[in-house]
């Protein structure tokens, strides 16, 4: 199976933060994004995986330079998720090719979601769920996808939202211009168009973020070290501390007070008399002594 991982994204949404890391390689309890997504891709049966990079593109190809067997697709300007899927055709075989957002954690098995589209036999499948937040993506009674950014259906029909993972066969692209940037939403639209198939395949059960603003990222860490949410095995030891994790590798110093739950990265140092609750701070911070941090996300 081959995979890609669109990680070219401008992370609006996540400013000022994006200005340092892109939204790919924010850690999750210390490690970041982008690993966890290869490792979950790998354990599904990924042998070779394509991640495209724009923004901070330098940052990405640092995170990944002791990676095997992954190609890098540096793209000088926004691409967009058509753009950039046609500009790594070239590294496709014939099969179909599992495509994941970067942005995204989630417990959806990749593994399950291959197979459901190689039996369906459709051109593309979309991982989709009920998450009122963002749903919009029209599907039928046989789970068929008839439309997007729809707000109304019928009573045959329901609306759900894109989880950010889908399989495509590779042919689909192809209508796609080089070097165009373009939505992958609008060339599926044009299969509908031209009698195409995209399927739904529903997950239920299941945790997902996409981690697009400090809020979000901030949630998806209390969820963790609260217990509430799938952990990925990787995190396993890191977790352990919890509520408060990677104090180990930090340098606190006298009367710091870590509150509700503090996920403190490699290096980071704490200033006499402070106080952290519900904070992630990344690597090599420094806090001030007698500082008061609350619902924040720190960085050096």
């Amino acid at each position: 199976m081959k995979a890609m991982i669109l990680a070219a994204g401008l992370g609006t949404r996540l400013l000022p933060y994006t200005l340092k890391r892109p939204k790919p390689l924010f850690p999750i309890l210390n490690t970041p994004l982008l690993h966890l997504t290869i490792g979950r891709i790998r354990q599904a049966g990924g042998a070779e995986i394509v991640v495209n990079a724009h923004h901070l593109r330098h940052e990405i190809k640092k995170a990944l330079q002791h990676e095997a067997n992954i190609i890098l697709q540096q793209e000088k300007k926004i691409l967009g998720t058509g753009g950039g899927l046609r500009m790594a055709l070239p590294h496709f075989s014939n099969e179909p090719v599992l495509v994941v957002n970067g942005d995204i954690y989630h417990s959806i098995d990749y593994r399950e979601v291959y197979r459901f589209h190689i039996e369906s036999e459709a051109d593309v499948t979309l991982v989709l769920h009920d998450y009122p937040r963002f749903n919009d993506v029209l599907v039928d009674e046989t789970f068929h996808i008839r439309d997007f950014n729809r707000t109304s259906c019928s009573s045959r029909e329901r609306i759900l939202a894109f989880t950010g993972i889908h399989v495509i066969n590779p042919e689909v692209l192809q209508g796609i211009s080089q070097d165009t940037t373009y939505c992958i939403i609008d060339c599926y639209r044009k299969l509908l168009q031209q009698g195409g198939s995209i399927r739904a395949y529903l997950a239920t059960d299941l945790f997902w973020t996409d981690m697009g603003t400090p809020k979000d990222y901030l949630q998806l860490h209390a969820d963790l070290l609260g217990q509430k949410v799938p952990l990925y095995d990787e995190l396993g030891e890191a977790a352990a501390g919890a509520p408060f994790v990677g104090s180990q590798n930090a340098s606190i110093n006298r009367d710091v007070k870590l509150l509700d739950w503090v996920c403190l990265g490699n290096g980071t140092k704490i200033g006499a008399a402070s106080t952290l609750q519900r904070v992630v701070t990344w690597d090599g911070t420094v806090i001030p002594a007698g500082s008061f941090i609350k619902d924040a996300i720190v960085t050096p």
